[in-house]
């Protein structure tokens, strides 16, 4: 497997799909790759992972480890630039409360964001961060 940092999403979101786009315009120095959670390479890593299959989340993969829910969220704010590492802070507020609040819009992103009808025709620089 891959030794990158990577970010796990739903292809099929287009939240989720603007938020890679989010995140690639913040992350000059490519630290964070991205693969679909229904691609091989997704559906591999959550395997080994053991991540239950309804698990309704990003997934960071870093060092080794998986993060999910706001852990994730907040975790790949270290690799942004400008004051975005500042968002570890959010750490204080407890876990249960974050993830309750991550659970509320990941259960409504289709609701409010839509479907995924087309994808982006990223640049070659852009397209190597993608694993599949």
């Amino acid at each position: 497997m891959n030794t990158h940092t990577i970010l796990l999403y739903d292809g099929e979101c287009s939240f989720c799909n603007g938020t890679v786009q989010w995140i690639i315009a913040r992350d000059p120095h490519a630290n964070i790759r991205f693969a679909s959670q229904q691609g091989e390479l997704g559906q591999a890593l959550r395997d080994k992972h053991q991540l239950p299959v309804e698990l309704d989340s990003l997934v960071l993969i870093d060092h080794g480890k998986a993060y999910v829910y706001s852990d994730a969220a907040i975790r790949l704010t270290k690799y942004l630039h400008r004051a975005w590492p500042l968002a570890q802070v959010l750490y204080i507020i407890p876990g249960f409360i974050r993830n309750a609040v991550y659970r509320f819009i990941a259960k409504r992103r289709y609701q409010w964001f839509g479907k995924a009808k087309a994808c982006m025709l990223p640049t070659p620089e852009i397209r190597a961060r993608y694993l599949d």
